[in-house]
């Protein structure tokens, strides 16, 4: 009887494991149709009734920004959850999640191969390998940008296979940098100012949306490893591992704070530069850069609601860690934000300049 009984739970319990990792990669696959569905049929929706001609294969563009946006965001916020995981003190000594970071620069490869593509063409959607001028993307801005960025994946993933990790920091840098001036042509006024904007707003929105995935990923490592020691929630491993896990989210909670401030800051001034401030009103519904924007605006409040709601479990709620159901849903609205953001990107803008 004792030989059998725990066999048959380790089995139950295996099983278990088993079917709670099909329910989650289910979950993430319906996630990720989902976001493609955003700048799939986006433009359509968005340009509707505008009088606004969008650019050939708007819908392909946008649907490759976001996953380049995406691929950026999960490498930058697996090295700003690491780093915030060592200040943590008594954090369970276990192994970290399986890297993601080697899977998104493969991801952001191909966004930026098929985006220069496009530019290869005259921003035209290639039919064929000889309408591409490769040659070409030497001579023009967005060419040279365009290679900057298939390149800093190319590199990002050759760091995150190899020992210096943590050297992504600057190929992942290069590629926000690649899209702040991208978004900015020499031509626009102000441009410096306008990158530099878009360049922050950037930065902070990656820290902020990789870095919430990777630090729940890193609380189920983290309980796990509990479960794994038979450390239940009244005994002392399990205290001591409920804290650390409540303390790493306090952590990030205090600096997407900031990182919320300045995002919101920065956003709301490139919007006051594409929209001057008396036709924003207007802009927000008769154009399909403005209905975008407007569509993200309430995306992004309803993130900032969820993670109040995580921010206040974490201080007032008796089990702390109850944090991470509002946080669970932050990350998802915060995956179609990212969506959003890519398809806002591939829609002509509301003024010339």
């Amino acid at each position: 009887m004792t030989l059998t009984r725990p066999t048959a739970d380790a089995a139950d319990a295996g099983a278990a494991a088993r079917r709670q990792a099909t329910r989650r990669a289910l979950a993430l696959l319906a996630l990720v149709a989902v976001a493609a569905l955003i700048p799939l049929l986006g433009p359509r929706t968005a340009l509707t009734g505008t009088g606004e001609a969008a650019a050939p294969g708007v819908a392909g563009i946008a649907l490759l920004r976001a996953v380049l946006f995406a691929a950026l965001c999960v490498p930058a916020g697996e090295l700003f959850a690491a780093r915030l995981a060592r200040r943590v003190p008594g954090a369970p000594r276990v192994d970290a999640p399986q890297s993601w970071a080697a899977y998104a620069a493969v991801a952001g490869f191909v966004a930026a191969l098929g985006l220069a593509s496009v530019v290869a063409t005259g921003n035209l959607v290639p039919r064929h390998v000889a309408d591409l001028d490769l040659g070409g993307l030497y001579a023009s801005r967005d060419g040279r940008l365009a290679l900057l960025e298939v390149n800093a994946f190319a590199v990002a993933w050759f760091c995150a296979r190899s020992r210096r990790y943590g050297a992504q920091v600057w190929p992942l840098a290069a590629v926000a940098l690649a899209e702040a001036l991208r978004a900015h042509p020499a031509a626009e006024h102000a441009a410096l100012t306008g990158s530099g904007l878009t360049l922050v707003h950037v930065i902070c929105a990656a820290l902020w949306a990789g870095g919430l995935l990777h630090v729940l990923r890193l609380l189920r490592a983290w309980r796990a490893a509990d479960a794994g020691g038979g450390a239940g929630p009244g005994t002392a491993a399990g205290s001591a591992g409920s804290a650390a896990g409540a303390a790493l989210l306090g952590g990030y909670a205090r600096v997407a704070a900031v990182l919320f401030a300045v995002i919101t800051a920065s956003g709301v001034w490139s919007s006051l530069r594409r929209m001057p401030a008396g036709t924003v009103m207007d802009q927000l519904t008769t154009t399909a850069y403005g209905r975008t924007l407007l569509a993200k605006v309430l995306l992004v409040t309803a993130v900032a609601v969820l993670a109040l709601c995580a921010r206040l479990r974490l201080r007032r709620a008796r089990d702390p860690l109850g944090a991470r159901s509002p946080a669970r849903a932050e990350v998802v609205v915060l995956g179609v934000v990212v969506a959003v953001s890519g398809l806002l990107t591939a829609l002509p803008l509301p003024i010339r300049w």
